[in-house]
């Protein structure tokens, strides 16, 4: 059962999905929003209305906003095998997922385990500010879990998309922090197992001006699938695809449609 709230959202019983859009229409697709690496469900509330015929569906990993109290996980396994349980348990129709950064990692070995699990597949991949997994992994210095915290703030300065107010506040970054550094133990100890390429079609998304993936690493996305690839190029930095959202939502839009024909 959901309910209603002025925002035009729904609230959910599913831990992963606190909070969706409306469906526009009975069957509509839903698509599945997974965060960046410390990011959060919130960062794809402002997408809710700007896709035609689509239902967003941000995803609440634990150990923030309304999972704070939980213990977020640290391996790629883990992580993916709870979520697998969450969407397998919810899905009754078509559907695509969307993943950013770590996300778009996280996103590939969902789909992944999906498909040794016998569930259905999505209907399209969306990935971006993310290399293909098996290349060289972004060089970011030392081990997340061995930093201090100034330095773990540092980092974040470096990658951008977190306000400096947040990195600034003392209670905040209590919140935030133990999320980031849990993230980053799952990338950095992340190795993508052997396995068939996809068969679904993919489209991700880079920047110009991304140091952590720029296109050439993310057109490593091609060999991921058997399935349509489109690569598509945004100006801006790592998190040009939030920050310039129209631009998102018109290749997201283009690649559903083109996937429907």
């Amino acid at each position: 059962m959901t309910t209603a709230v002025s925002t035009g959202a729904a609230i959910t019983a599913a831990p992963w999905l606190p909070f969706a859009e409306h469906e526009p229409d009975r069957g509509s697709l839903r698509l599945y929003c997974l965060p960046h690496a410390g990011g959060s469900a919130s960062a794809y509330r402002s997408w809710f209305g700007r896709l035609p015929g689509v239902s967003v569906r941000p995803v609440q990993p634990p150990g923030r906003e309304t999972r704070l109290r939980e213990t977020p996980h640290t391996t790629m396994a883990a992580l993916v095998a709870e979520l697998a349980d969450g969407l397998l348990a919810v899905e009754d129709g078509p559907y695509a997922v969307y993943g950013h950064s770590l996300g778009a990692l996280v996103g590939f070995e969902l789909l992944r385990e999906v498909r040794r699990r016998g569930g259905p597949e999505p209907v399209h991949l969306f990935v971006s500010g993310s290399a293909a997994p098996g290349d060289d992994p972004v060089d970011d210095g030392p081990p997340v879990a061995a930093m201090t915290d100034a330095e773990v703030v540092a980092l974040l300065r470096r990658i951008g998309g977190t306000p400096e107010w947040m990195l600034t506040d003392p209670t905040v970054l209590r919140m935030i922090l133990p999320p980031f550094r849990a993230d980053f133990t799952v990338k950095e100890g992340y190795v993508c197992p052997p396995e068939p390429p996809l068969t679904v079609p993919v489209t991700a998304l880079a920047a110009t001006d991304d140091p952590r993936a720029g296109s050439a690493d993310v057109a490593g996305w091609r060999d991921q699938t058997l399935g349509r690839f489109r690569l598509h190029t945004l100006t801006g930095g790592h998190f040009a695809v939030l920050e310039q959202p129209g631009v998102t939502h018109r290749h997201i839009t283009e690649a559903l449609r083109a996937t429907a024909r």
